[in-house]
């Protein structure tokens, strides 16, 4: 058991329910209760693009990994085949007993670029890109059939991830400053999609709006819109940044020193601290107390990390 946590690095997975939350939150809930299921369909892609990613790296992480589960042979190649396949099938089939066919159009992009960047992409220029649009898939995956709603923070977990995975690649033999320096534009935009994503769509200034009946609302009540949406802004624009200051500083001294060892911790960095880019995009809507739930799983996976590297 402990080979097969190991291999899947089970504390990443900490970092994923808030990918199709955000979404979901954005699109105002569109599978309502059974929503809160589909972050399961999340985690088994996740968990099974981690398995595959050692099967495929199998070879390169006998010369610079031996300690991993499988050149050490704690974990056969095809054991770890099956575990990703069985987790791809699972998440599949998780996310349609969700959202049935809306839920499964998107599911299977999800598993799909999961697969094509570890099998095929990942040595390759494009392979940053397509890790990312695996993470924006899965906001929108939360989404269902609104993803419209859902663009600007799939976007956003988009930038973070194609940082992020871009900086990865030095984190054994080292980087570059101009790759921390990008990394940290990347962040640095995707907590600004994040408040901008909390702003009001529209400002009235008149003292009554219009119902989409026809009828006045009262000045009190667009004051008490105004109060929510100054609220659902501040308390954004507060996890914003505490994402900034955890994985920001992290890639600032990536920058300033590229070499294996400190460009590696700003990959953990990362991968942990897109859980505060999640909560800013949830708070933006009001759901305030969620995005401090999930804020909350970051000193877990933090110590978890310290157990099992989820790099």
């Amino acid at each position: 058991m402990r080979d097969a946590v190991e291999l899947v690095r089970l504390p990443a997975v900490l970092t994923i329910p808030g990918d199709s939350f955000a979404g979901g939150a954005a699109a105002g809930w569109p599978y309502g209760k059974r929503g809160w299921a589909m972050p399961a369909a999340s985690a088994c892609f996740y968990l099974a693009g981690m398995a595959l990613n050692d099967y495929a790296d199998r070879e390169l992480d006998a010369v610079e990994r031996p300690e991993r589960p499988i050149p050490s042979g704690r974990v056969s190649p095809g054991e770890a085949l099956a575990l990703a396949s069985g987790l791809t099938g699972a998440g599949l089939g998780i996310a349609t007993a969700v959202g049935g066919r809306a839920a499964l159009r998107i599911a299977v992009p999800v598993a799909a670029a999961a697969w094509t960047y570890d099998l095929a992409a990942k040595d390759t220029p494009a392979g940053p890109a397509v890790m990312a649009s695996a993470r924006g898939l899965d906001v929108l995956l939360g989404a269902g059939g609104r993803p419209r709603r859902a663009a600007l923070p799939a976007c956003a977990v988009a930038g973070h991830t194609l940082g992020v995975t871009t900086l990865s690649r030095g984190e054994v033999h080292g980087g570059s400053r101009r790759t921390g320096l990008a990394a940290l534009a990347t962040t640095a935009s995707a907590a600004t999609a994040a408040v901008v994503a909390a702003l009001p769509r529209r400002q009235r200034t008149g003292p009554h709006d219009t119902a989409p009946s026809g009828a006045a609302v009262p000045h009190r009540a667009t004051a008490s819109n105004r109060a929510n949406a100054i609220r659902r802004a501040t308390a954004s624009a507060a996890f914003a940044a505490t994402y900034v200051g955890t994985v920001g500083r992290a890639q600032v001294r990536a920058a300033r020193n590229p070499d294996a060892a400190t460009v590696r911790t700003a990959t953990g960095a990362g991968v942990r601290g897109v859980i505060g880019l999640q909560a800013a995009l949830v708070a933006g809507t009001g759901a305030i107390g969620l995005a401090g739930g999930l804020l909350a799983a970051g000193p877990i996976a933090r110590l978890a990390s310290k157990v099992v590297s989820p790099t």
